[in-house]
């Protein structure tokens, strides 16, 4: 894992979603079967797991069973669940003049404004530097957002 670069963090988790996994099975997990590794993630939707943790660990042993026992036939076993998409909550006019109009700082009221308008995450309106707005051609230019792509976005 260190070799591939992966933090410290997913490191931890990988560990901890593999261990998970061998207490499941009461046993060292290179003796897993494809039964065990559904019954697993049956087990797993059964106890109320959430999505992003189930997929998580879906990562962890597929990362397990390719890299470190040479067994992908398990790992192509393995399930990511869906995750349920939920449409954004849209504001009304009054909401947002509300929101923008809470603010007491013109700086603050800025960057809400240009948040909303063009649907940037927060990090994204923090990146931002003047040489990023294109006035001429109404355009806002957002660099590393989701994904690492550069966008530019019509104001």
């Amino acid at each position: 894992m260190a070799v591939r670069r992966f933090s410290r963090e997913t490191q931890r988790n990988y560990l901890r979603d593999v261990g998970r996994f061998a207490t499941f099975l009461g046993r060292s997990p290179h003796t897993a079967t494809a039964e065990d590794v559904r019954q697993f993630q049956i087990a797993q939707n059964a106890a109320g797991m959430p999505t992003p943790t189930m997929n998580a660990i879906v990562s962890a042993l597929r990362f397990f069973f390719t890299q470190t026992l040479d067994r992908p036939d398990l790992a192509r076993r393995l399930v990511r669940v869906a995750r349920p998409r939920n449409l954004p909550v849209v504001l009304s006019r009054d909401e947002v003049a509300r929101l923008l109009n809470a603010t007491i700082y013109l700086k603050h009221q800025a960057a809400l404004s240009v948040a909303y308008r063009a649907g940037l995450r927060v990090a994204d309106v923090a990146a931002l530097k003047i040489s990023d707005i294109d006035s001429e051609r109404m355009l806002l230019r957002v660099e590393r957002g989701k994904g690492d792509d550069i966008a530019a976005l019509f104001l």
